[in-house]
């Protein structure tokens, strides 16, 4: 503790990295200061300094500091395990970037590290803050479509896997554990308390063959509902970032800004379809419904904070609230990436949950 507040020191500072120090100087200060960063690159220790921010000489100095309750690692995903037991082992509550290990087996070695250290360990799943997520959450919950049967989730890039450790498998490279990891934790969370039967999943290997470019996987849960997930990156032309079926309507979210609408029915007793020309023929089944039995509406958006993320971590650590992300839902979550490998290499589908 420093002057009360939670000392917060970060290790790695890359993209996420430097992303999580600017959050806590701007947005935590009243509760927390960063004591410092520590990344192995001379460069970028030295581009924390000219930020003003102090960087640690070592890691091993980093952890002896007194003044830090609170870690955040943010460096390759084959490095989460190492650095967060060590941490642990220091005394420190730790936060891991995702995904918070490379299987089940170090998500299991972490686990047990914070138990018998006494210490906080949880994962960094900031995209539960997402506002379209959000949305389309409050669309399921308060079943404002009737039931539904089918949502589709995706987030399409055309540039390919980036050049860095990313599109290397020994340092947990590949778009699964990259966006995936967001998109599947996304969906178990949004589907609770349903049980999720069965997994089939589609690597592609499209631009790069190291690891996987993108994946596409359906999840079916055991009320009927059909959950698909895409994370793609050879798409030029892209598809809605979201999209709900239900009963009684449809929503759509088209982009980041939220940009969408819901398309319920309001008349159901008016069947009268009027046959349109469909290619070389014509069809009454797919003629669109008339405007007098359909109503369009706005998008409810759900105004989400993200720095509610490390509000719920600060007051976990002063014994106020419990914390959000917790060890079984990443336990889930990392079966759940793993049956996607599975499913994927073997062409099958995998019995997830009975």
């Amino acid at each position: 503790m420093v002057n009360g507040k939670i000392g917060c020191a970060v290790i790695g500072y890359g993209g996420m990295g430097s992303w999580h120090t600017r959050k806590l100087m701007e947005e935590m200060q009243d509760v927390a200061v960063l004591i410092g960063i520590y990344d192995i690159d001379p460069a970028r220790a030295a581009a924390a300094e000219k930020n003003g921010i102090h960087a640690f000489e070592s890691r091993e100095a980093l952890l002896a500091d007194p003044r830090i309750d609170l870690v955040t690692v943010a460096t390759p995903n084959d490095m989460h395990k190492e650095i967060t037991i060590a941490a642990l082992e220091a005394g420190k509550n730790v936060i891991s970037e995702k995904p918070v290990a490379m299987n089940s087996g170090e998500l299991e070695e972490m686990i047990a590290a914070a138990e018998r250290c006494g210490k906080l360990f949880t994962v960094h799943q900031n995209r539960r803050w997402d506002e379209d997520y959000l949305t389309m959450k409050e669309n399921l919950d308060s079943n404002s479509l009737g039931r539904v049967f089918r949502i589709e989730s995706r987030v399409q890039g055309s540039r390919g896997v980036p050049g860095d450790w990313r599109n290397q498998p020994e340092h947990g490279g590949g778009m699964v554990l990259d966006w995936g990891i967001h998109l599947l934790d996304q969906a178990l969370m949004m589907t609770l308390p349903r049980k999720l039967r069965t997994v089939y999943a589609e690597l592609t290997n499209v631009t790069n063959e190291n690891c996987d470019d993108g994946f596409r996987t359906t999840l079916i849960f055991d009320d009927g509902l059909s959950f698909y997930v895409e994370v793609t990156t050879s798409n030029f032309i892209e598809l809605p970032l979201w999209y709900m079926l239900g009963e009684n309507g449809s929503a759509v979210i088209e982009h980041w800004d939220c940009s969408g609408r819901i398309v319920k029915v309001s008349d159901w007793e008016n069947r009268d379809a009027v046959p349109i020309v469909a290619g070389a023929g014509i069809t009454k089944t797919m003629a669109p419904r008339t405007d007098d039995t359909i109503k369009t509406y706005p998008l409810p958006v759900q105004k989400a904070d993200w720095g509610a993320y490390y509000r719920n971590v600060f007051a976990c650590l002063r014994g106020e609230a419990p914390i959000l992300v917790t060890h079984d839902q990443q336990r889930r979550l990392m079966r759940l990436v793993e049956a996607i490998f599975t499913s994927g290499h073997e062409n099958r589908v995998v019995a997830f949950e009975e």
